[in-house]
C-alpha cells in the first residue's frame, strides 16, 4: 500500500516514534508522541542533501519503509524503517540526510564515547533521550553550545562509497547498549511483524480490499508499547494529533482485537481499570505520562466485554470474569451514587465530552444534562452485570442489579419519555431542552428488548425518515437548524455510533436496515478512507484521516456482513 503520510503517520507497532508530512510547510517531520496529544510531538525536520544542499524529493511509502528519492535521480535515496518499537533505522544511496532539531531552550546535544560515531541527545521537553549511531558512511554536527543548551542542533549522515548506514533509538535514562544488525536484517524484522499482523485481519471480498489494508495499517501502527501510566500496549486513537487511549473508543478496538489477540484486547480495558478512581470512575484518558478524570465516557464497557467474550470462548475464563466484574460493578455504582442528585433523579452528563458525543445539540443550554443515551446504557450494563453475577453464583447481587434495572427503567420512562419521543432535560431546572433533534436521542433502541415493541418500531422508523442518508446516520437530523457540515457530533458519521445502532438493530430484529447500515458504511471508508468521522452525503472523510476505532469498526462490520459476500 503507498500510503500519504500528510494523512496516515509512518510509524509502527509499539513505537512512540512516528513521520509526517505537514501539512502547511511539506516538511518531513520526526515526531516523538510521548507525553500525548498535549504535548508538542514535532522533534526533527528531515531534508535530503546532495554535495552540501538540499534537494527535492519524492517521498515513497509504504506500510513497513519510509524512501526520499532525489526527484532527479531516483536512484539516489535515503530509506527509513522503524525496525525495533525504539529504533529507527536508516541507509543512504548516493545522498546525504539531514535532520534539523525542533528544539526547547535545554535541549542538548553531546558526544556519546571517544569514537565520535555516537552522539546523544537529551529532550528536556519530552523527558526523553536519543541515541545517534553512525554504523558506515559519516556524520557531520552543528550543535554550537551557549550556556544551558546548543544554538541549534543539525545532524547530517553521507555515504561514503556511495553507501551509508545508521541508528536512531529512544530510552528514558541510560542507553541500554546494542549490537546493531544490518540494514537488511532490520527491516526484514519490522515486515515479518506487520505481515503476521495482517494475515490476522479478517477477510473481506476484493472490493474492500483497500480499506482492509488501510484498517491493519492505522490499528497495527497505532499500538505503542507500556511505559509510565500506560501498564501494558495500547492502541491509540491516532498518531495524528490524538495520541492517548479513550475510554469507550478503547472499547471498539478491543472488540476488534478479541478474536484473534484476546490478551491485548483485554489489555484495552485492563488500563483503564489498573488506574480506576475509589469512587469507580474509569479516567477520560491516559498516555504515558497523563492519567485525566477531567470528564468520562459512557459505560458501555460491559458491553463490549460481552461481545469479546462472543468472539473469543477464552474470555470466559472465570478469573477474568470476576475481576471484569468488579471494576464494572464500581464503575456502575460511581454513575448511581456520584451522578445523581437522588433516587428520583437519574444520572447526569456533566459535560458533552462525558457522552462521547462532545458538541451534540442537547448539551446547547447548559450542563448538567439527564440523557436518554446515557440511562439506556446504563440499564444494559446492569443487565449484564445481574447476569455475570448469577454466572459468578453471586445470587443476592444478580437479584439487586435486576432491582435496580427496573427502576432506572422505570425512571427513564416517567422523566425522559414525553409525547411519544424520548427527550433530555436540563436538570438545574428539571425542563425538558428545546432542542430535541440529536441522533443520541435514539440510543434507548439498545434496550429495544424492555421497550414496547410499537415504540421500538417508532425509534426504527425516526432513524429512517431524519437520520438516515446516503452513507449512513447523521448524528443531527438533516433537517434541524443545528446540523453542519464538518461539524463534528452536529452531523457527521461516527463509526461507533454506527456500530452501536447496528448492533441494536440486529438485536431487536430489523436485520434489513442493519445490514444496509453496515454495507453503507464499509461503501463509506472506500470514500473517506478510516476518518474520524465523516459527511453523511458526500462520504468525505473529516477531521482526523487515520482513526483507529473507525478502522475496528470496519473491520468488525466486514466479519459479520461481508465475508462471502460481493459487496
Amino acid at each position: 500500500m503507498k500510503m500519504n503520510i500528510a494523512d496516515i503517520p509512518f510509524s509502527r507497532y509499539g513505537s512512540y516514534f512516528a513521520f509526517s508530512l505537514d501539512r502547511k510547510t511539506g516538511k518531513l517531520l520526526l515526531r516523538d508522541l510521548h507525553g500525548g496529544d498535549e504535548a508538542p510531538s514535532s522533534i526533527f525536520e528531515i531534508q535530503l542533501i546532495q554535495d552540501g544542499v538540499p534537494v527535492e524529493y519524492e517521498l515513497d511509502v509504504t506500510e513497513t519503509r519510509l524512501r526520499l528519492l532525489h526527484r532527479v535521480q531516483p536512484q539516489r535515496y535515503a530509506e527509513l524503517c522503524i525496525s525495533d518499537e525504539d529504533v529507527i533505522r536508516g541507509r543512504l544511496q548516493g545522498v546525504s540526510l539531514q535532520l534539523t532539531a525542533i528544539k526547547s531552550r535545554y535541549d542538548s546535544l553531546m558526544p556519546y564515547g571517544v569514537d565520535s560515531r555516537q552522539w546523544e541527545y537529551h529532550l528536556y521537553t519530552k523527558e526523553i533521550k536519543l541515541m545517534f549511531t553512525l554504523l558506515s558512511g559519516e556524520i557531520d554536527v552543528d550543535a554550537p553550545w551557549r550556556t544551558v543548551g546548543n544554538e541549534r542542533i543539525v545532524i547530517t549522515f553521507h555515504p561514503q562509497s556511495g553507501e551509508g548506514s545508521f541508528a536512531i533509538e529512544s530510552y528514558r535514562t541510560v542507553w541500554p547498549g546494542r549490537e546493531y544488525d544490518d540494514y537488511p536484517a532490520a527491516y526484514e524484522r519490522v515486515r515479518r511483524n506487520y505481515e503476521q499482523w495482517l494475515q490476522q485481519m479478517t477477510s473481506v471480498p476484493e472490493r474492500y480490499e483497500p480499506s482492509r489494508w488501510l484498517a491493519a495499517y492505522i490499528t497495527w501502527s497505532c499500538v505503542v508499547h507500556p511505559e509510565g501510566q500506560l501498564t501494558d500496549y495500547a492502541m491509540y486513537m491516532s498518531k495524528n494529533w490524538m495520541f492517548n487511549i479513550w475510554s469507550w473508543d478503547n472499547c471498539f478496538n478491543a472488540m476488534m482485537l478479541s478474536k484473534q489477540q484476546p490478551d491485548l484486547a483485554l489489555a484495552q480495558l485492563e488500563i483503564f481499570i489498573a488506574h480506576q478512581d475509589r469512587s469507580g470512575i474509569y479516567a477520560d484518558f491516559i498516555n504515558d505520562k497523563f492519567v485525566s478524570f477531567n470528564c468520562c465516557k459512557p459505560p458501555i464497557h460491559a458491553w463490549a466485554f460481552q461481545q469479546m467474550r462472543k468472539r473469543n470462548a477464552r474470555l470466559n475464563d472465570k478469573t477474568i470474569l470476576a475481576r471484569m466484574y468488579d471494576s464494572f460493578k464500581r464503575a456502575t455504582n460511581y454513575w448511581l451514587e456520584c451522578r445523581r442528585s437522588d433516587s428520583s433523579r437519574l444520572p447526569v452528563y456533566n459535560h458533552g465530552n462525558d457522552s462521547g458525543w462532545d458538541n451534540a445539540s442537547i448539551f446547547h443550554e447548559g450542563i448538567p444534562v439527564e440523557a436518554p443515551d446515557l440511562v439506556a446504557h446504563l440499564i444494559r450494563q446492569i443487565d449484564i452485570l445481574s447476569d455475570l453475577a448469577s454466572e459468578l453464583e453471586l445470587w443476592d447481587e444478580a437479584e439487586q442489579w435486576r432491582e435496580q434495572a427496573d427502576e432506572l427503567y422505570h425512571l427513564l420512562m416517567e422523566r425522559l419519555y414525553v409525547e411519544g419521543s424520548f427527550v433530555a432535560r436540563y436538570a438545574p431546572e428539571n425542563r425538558v431542552i428545546g432542542q430535541q433533534s440529536s441522533l443520541i436521542l435514539l440510543m434507548p433502541l439498545v434496550i429495544g428488548y424492555r421497550l414496547p415493541r410499537n415504540l421500538c418500531d417508532r425509534l426504527v422508523q425516526t432513524l429512517i425518515e431524519k437520520f438516515d442518508s446516503p452513507y449512513g446516520l447523521c448524528t443531527e437530523a438533516y433537517g434541524s437548524s443545528l446540523y453542519k457540515e464538518n461539524g463534528y457530533w452536529l452531523g457527521p458519521i461516527w463509526a461507533p455510533v454506527t456500530y452501536l445502532f447496528i448492533d441494536a438493530l440486529q438485536n431487536n430484529g430489523y436485520n434489513e436496515f442493519a445490514t444496509a447500515l453496515a454495507k453503507k458504511f464499509m461503501e463509506l471508508t472506500l470514500v473517506g478512507g478510516m476518518a474520524e468521522n465523516f459527511d453523511p452525503f458526500s462520504g468525505k472523510g473529516l477531521v482526523d484521516p487515520a482513526f483507529t476505532w473507525t478502522s475496528s469498526v470496519f473491520l468488525l462490520l466486514a466479519e459479520q456482513f461481508a465475508i462471502g459476500g460481493e459487496g
